[in-house]
C-alpha cells in the first residue's frame, strides 16, 4: 500500500493486468452478485435527473423495478446502490444482439442523449472505493468472473490503473493520477 493525498492505494493496482474481456465475460459483473453499483451521494440527483432521458433505453423490467423501488436505493448499512431486478441484475442493464450485458446509462451517454457516462463506481471497475473519514482507500476487487480479464490485461501488458485512467482521473483528479503514474513507474 502506498498514499498518494488523502487516498490509501493498494500497490495491486499498479502491479496486476487487467481490460474487460465482453466477448468471454458477456457483462457478468452487472448481472451477477447480491447488490446493485455503488453509489456517490451526488449520483442519486443525477440518476433521477436523468431517468426520463435513459428510460427508452432500459428494458421493461428494469423500468418496473426503477419505477417500484426509485432511481436508487438506500442499503441496510445506509449507503446507495442501484436497484436491482429480482435481487439479479442491476435495473439499468440492457442486453446486446449477443446477449451481452450493457448499460442503459453508458448507452443514452453514447447516443448524445445524457452527459453523464455511469456511475463512478462502474466506471472505476475493477478498483473499489471505500471512504472514511479521514482517507479513501482504493483497492483491487479480485472477482473469478473477471479472470479472462485478467489474462487478457496481462497479454495486452495494461496494468489496471492504465486500464481505468479516464475513471481514476474522475474520480481523483488529473494531478493524483500523475502522481499515481509517478509511483507506478518508480516500482518498476
Amino acid at each position: 500500500m502506498f498514499q498518494l493525498g488523502k487516498t490509501i492505494v493498494s500497490e495491486d493496482i499498479i502491479q496486476k493486468d487487467f481490460v474487460c474481456n465482453l466477448t468471454a465475460c458477456k457483462g457478468a459483473c452487472c448481472i451477477d452478485g447480491d447488490a446493485g453499483a455503488p453509489l456517490d451521494k451526488e449520483e442519486v440527483k443525477i440518476l433521477e435527473d436523468i431517468y426520463p432521458k435513459v428510460k427508452p433505453f432500459l428494458r421493461e423490467e428494469g423500468i418496473k423495478a426503477i419505477e417500484e423501488q426509485g432511481t436508487s436505493i438506500i442499503t441496510e448499512d445506509n449507503e446507495f446502490e442501484t436497484p436491482l431486478i429480482d435481487g439479479a441484475d442491476c435495473a439499468y442493464v440492457i442486453f446486446d444482439n449477443k446477449g451481452t450485458a450493457l448499460c442503459a446509462i453508458e448507452e443514452a451517454y453514447n447516443q448524445g442523449e445524457v452527459s453523464w457516462k455511469k456511475p463512478v463506481s462502474c466506471h472505476l471497475y475493477p478498483i473499489r472505493i471505500n471512504d472514511y473519514s479521514e482517507f479513501s482507500a482504493v483497492n483491487y476487487n479480485k472477482w473469478h468472473i473477471c479472470d479472462d480479464a485478467c489474462t487478457l490485461g496481462k497479454e495486452l501488458q495494461v496494468p489496471i490503473y492504465k486500464f481505468v485512467k479516464e475513471a481514476l482521473i474522475r474520480k481523483f483528479g488529473e494531478d493524483w493520477y500523475m502522481e499515481l503514474e509517478k509511483v507506478a513507474e518508480n516500482y518498476k
